[in-house]
């Protein structure tokens, strides 16, 4: 197993933490900003930083809100992660549609590339069904092979309908809903991930929002936080972990920055515990 020194001096498993604070994906941003920038902090502490520069570009394409500031800041990341060639990726978000990139790269990197979305929405709209035309609900599709626009020609090795799984999904119209049938996408079975290249995408919105409320979209009856930390330590003694994602925090101060924050720790935590997990038992990468 890869190793480096986070700015923390703790060992960890990620070669490099993109600060990606994509804000144009979502319908509802307002906290974004501050929630992106909180969650960087914090990660920045597992591997060293390099930030997604945003655009100031306007204006509407491919049937996509803000897609020409979306579309430039897909291809920086994109050239960023190109030129460090990181082996493991831990990105802080921003929206959803910010793992777009990075799973595309990691898709090439890790052939057979495995992906578990921890969300409440299924995400898996396209430009054409979209109600919202909101980048952050179109990923999963765009992972998938249907991304908009010249995103496509950047995204060579989508990802199979059987080496992707779901976990706290509850929302979903109906674009969503026929994606997902038409392409069998499965809920997890922790039995049926195990010994694989992994990327887990996190969106914080599957939490219950009663104890964890810093969200744009509340949506009840998510699991509990310590649920969440359990299954990513879970996935990661069993997995090679070679990107964790975490997106969509939207704390309404400095305060609750805080207090949310200590959750997004907690999730990296729980995929360094894990990897410990799985070397001490003789089954790590």
């Amino acid at each position: 197993m890869h190793s480096t020194e986070g700015r923390a001096g703790r060992a960890t498993r990620f070669d490099l933490m993109l600060a990606y604070g994509q804000w144009q994906g979502s319908g509802r941003h307002r906290h974004l900003p501050r929630g992106a920038a909180a969650a960087a902090e914090i990660c920045a502490r597992y591997a060293p930083r390099v930030d997604v520069p945003l655009s100031d570009a306007t204006g509407d394409d491919f049937d996509v809100i803000a897609w020409p500031a979306l579309f430039e800041q897909f291809r920086a990341a994109h050239e960023l992660l190109r030129r460090h060639a990181p082996e493991r990726v831990l990105t802080a978000g921003g929206d959803c549609a910010v793992d777009i990139a990075v799973i595309g790269y990691l898709a090439q990197r890790h052939p057979g590339l495995t992906v578990v979305w921890i969300d409440a929405h299924y995400d898996a709209n396209t430009p054409a069904t979209s109600p919202s035309r909101s980048l952050h609900g179109m990923p999963v599709s765009a992972i998938m092979g249907y991304a908009p626009g010249p995103m496509r020609e950047l995204l060579p090795a989508p990802i199979s309908a059987d080496r992707f799984f779901y976990y706290g999904v509850r929302v979903g119209d109906e674009g969503d809903l026929e994606f997902q049938r038409q392409h069998g996408l499965a809920l997890l079975d922790e039995a049926r991930v195990s010994g694989r290249k992994l990327h887990i995408h996190f969106d914080l919105d599957v939490l219950d929002p009663d104890e964890f409320p810093h969200l744009a979209f509340r949506e009840p009856g998510g699991p509990s936080v310590a649920d969440a930390v359990s299954l990513v330590e879970r996935l990661a003694a069993t997995n090679d972990v070679v990107g964790l994602t975490i997106t969509e925090f939207a704390p309404d101060s400095d305060a609750a920055a805080a207090n949310g924050g200590m959750v997004i720790a907690r999730l990296c935590d729980a995929a360094l515990k894990g990897t410990e997990r799985a070397r001490d038992s003789g089954g790590g990468a």
